[in-house]
């Protein structure tokens, strides 16, 4: 099952947020985030808030699953007020959004231009599973308003994929990226899992030439990583699997740096490569430069001006929340400056653009020295102020953040 929320400050009733989370609102970037927790079966390694038809129980179903939705997309304009926010991305995640019918995904986008206005050349993406699309349905969301598609390839290799409990063909996902760009989608993502167990270098290898060869403008590559609870852990717990090695994600990460780039792509986030400015994440970017946004759904974690809060996980609950016209909200934290900068490092030292020096801590300059010496950031951004890891300091990110924030 899904991983326990935090914990977190009891979250009022009618949703109001704090007159520090509103200060500002509008100068901001402001996106929206819609989660949908449906899923056909659950993948081994998988611990989002994700729910299959068996799992669900009475009071959720695919088929209010939009009203719903829209009911918090309302609430959401009731507590911002008036102000003026154009939603400049919009993300349906999940789960896998594409189990809904395309109209209902669009009214749901319909709902926030509605309430919000979307901005002029709003980026709107939806993930999908390969399996999930087929070319009429890609037609019916690119008319409904996305224009840029996320498909969960993974790995080219079925073995691969076994272990991971995927259940899609090797190829799909490389023909889902053709039938999307025919149905005139601007971008396309591909994502994929490194260091899956019985995966070589070979294996991976071929994943990153099905995917480079496929011809989306954005790959995203992470490490696989071994969640509790999950059917994958209890497999490598029993000793059915190894234990991914971190040694090995390394050199993955070496191998999918090296290919992409003699591809044309260019990293502009630690896991996540793109062929132009304009094939890059804006909602993605939106996170991690700290804009705010609003996550719809169960489970979905939201961001305004410092005010954190995430919505009850069940979609039994979250429906019975919004059709008794009361939040959503399960609790809720209010950060501090010295919270929301230690945040901004952690997030800003993963991106190509990087972190001004300026930023850092008197008591951890001998951190950023060490780093500068042993080659973890790059020479000439650091003498202009800023801090830009290296490939290797791409590899040893964690550390160094972690080596900073202490």
């Amino acid at each position: 099952m899904p991983s326990t929320l935090p914990d977190g400050d009891p979250a009022p009733a009618s949703g109001e947020l704090p007159a520090s989370a509103l200060h500002g609102l509008g100068e901001r970037p402001f996106g929206f985030y819609v989660h949908v927790p449906f899923c056909v079966t659950r993948c081994g390694y998988c611990d989002f808030n994700t729910y299959t038809a068996a799992e669900l129980g009475p009071g959720a179903s695919h088929r209010d699953y939009a009203d719903t939705a829209i009911e918090e997309v309302r609430l959401a304009r009731r507590v911002l007020g008036a102000a003026e926010l154009p939603v400049e991305t919009v993300f349906f995640g999940g789960g896998t959004p594409t189990l809904l019918p395309a109209a209902d995904l669009a009214r749901i986008l319909r709902a926030i231009d509605e309430e919000f206005g979307l901005a002029q050349g709003a980026e709107v993406t939806t993930e999908a599973n390969p399996e999930s699309v087929d070319p009429a349905y890609l037609d019916r969301l690119r008319d409904g308003g996305f224009n840029r598609v996320s498909f969960g390839m993974q790995s080219a290799r079925e073995h691969v994929l076994k272990v991971l409990d995927r259940h899609h063909t090797p190829g799909r996902a490389a023909q889902a990226v053709q039938e999307a760009k025919k149905a005139g989608f601007d971008h396309v993502n591909l994502d994929l899992i490194y260091s899956t167990p019985g995966e070589s270098d070979d294996d991976w290898r071929a994943s990153l030439r099905a995917a480079i060869e496929a011809e989306p403008d954005h790959v995203s590559a992470y490490s696989l990583i071994v969640e509790d609870g999950t059917r994958l852990a209890a497999r490598i717990r029993r000793g059915e699997l190894p234990m991914p090695d971190d040694d090995v994600a390394a050199d993955r990460y070496l191998i999918a740096d090296e290919l992409l780039s003699q591809a044309g792509f260019e990293w502009y986030e630690v896991s996540n490569w793109a062929t132009s400015a304009e094939g890059r994440c804006r909602h993605n970017l939106l996170y991690w430069t700290g804009g705010d946004w609003w996550a719809v759904g169960p489970g979905a974690h939201s961001h305004v001006g410092g005010t954190r809060w995430w919505n009850v996980k069940h979609p039994a609950a979250y429906a019975q929340r919004l059709a008794a016209g009361t939040s959503p909200a399960h609790a809720r934290e209010v950060l501090t400056a010295g919270d929301r900068e230690v945040e901004r490092l952690m997030l800003e030292l993963r991106l190509a653009s990087g972190y001004p020096l300026d930023g850092v801590a008197q008591e951890a300059r001998t951190v950023v020295a060490r780093a500068l010496g042993d080659g973890l950031l790059e020479t000439e951004p650091f003498k202009a102020g800023r801090m830009v890891l290296t490939l290797r300091g791409r590899l040893l990110a964690d550390a160094l953040i972690r080596d900073l924030t202490l």
